[in-house]
């Protein structure tokens, strides 16, 4: 389904956010206060939009990983940033649930988008910890609903029903057919934060963007 969805997922993404998503990932790097010299882990990468704003954001002093198990998505992510000159971006196919590095090889560790795809969430975060250097700090951007009424009608109301049609006249239908129920059945922010702090994360949080579109869960490894 994602390497179907490859050719026009940038496209997409603009379009059913509202252009909100590169708010967004500038807010998480923001967060994050990485050093010039951080070697970054971005995991479920996709297309490598945060991995791109990262290593432009470090600069050629550092060096960022963007990892995904779906080739085509990576292909278009390393094309993408070798027009941007990032040539302290390197590109990797690999699953997230058994990361191929050796233990405390990152300062710091990105999720966009991607964590409610994992079918072992725990197990993500345990891996994210292994890989993660001492104080080294992990950050979760997520598509959510959001927790007051109004606004969680409103949302529910355009990812059930506006979305899939969106998806469906300029992509892959069941795509995006997928994309709502995905985010419905996503874990509570509290669940989240508690699968951090059971992996060994510290100092646990998470913000709301957006009226609680989407929630950013940060921690850190002692």
């Amino acid at each position: 389904m994602f390497a179907r969805v490859a050719p026009r997922y940038d496209l997409l993404n603009s379009i059913l956010s509202l252009q909100l998503h590169t708010y967004w990932r500038k807010q998480v790097v923001r967060m994050l206060q990485l050093a010039p010299n951080a070697h970054v882990l971005d995991l479920c990468t996709g297309t490598g939009d945060l991995a791109i704003e990262i290593a432009r954001h470090i600069g050629p002093g550092g060096e960022v990983v963007a990892l995904d198990f779906c080739e085509p998505m990576l292909v278009r992510g390393r094309d993408k940033s070798a027009r941007r000159g990032l040539n302290h971006t390197f590109w990797l196919v690999g699953d997230a649930l058994q990361l191929p590095f050796v233990d405390e090889t990152f300062d710091a560790i990105t999720v966009a988008f991607g964590l409610r795809n994992l079918i072992d969430k725990p197990c993500a975060f345990t891996e994210m910890a292994r890989v993660l250097k001492p104080n080294g700090r992990v950050a979760v951007l997520e598509l959510t609903r959001p927790q007051k009424a109004p606004f969680r009608w409103l949302y529910d109301l355009y990812a059930l029903q506006i979305l899939p049609r969106i998806g469906k006249r300029l992509s892959v239908e069941d795509a995006y057919l997928y994309l709502p129920m995905s985010i419905q059945h996503y874990e509570d922010r509290a669940t989240i934060a508690d699968y951090m702090k059971r992996a060994g994360f510290s100092h646990v949080s998470y913000r709301d963007l957006t009226f609680g579109v989407v929630c950013v869960h940060i921690g850190v490894k002692p």
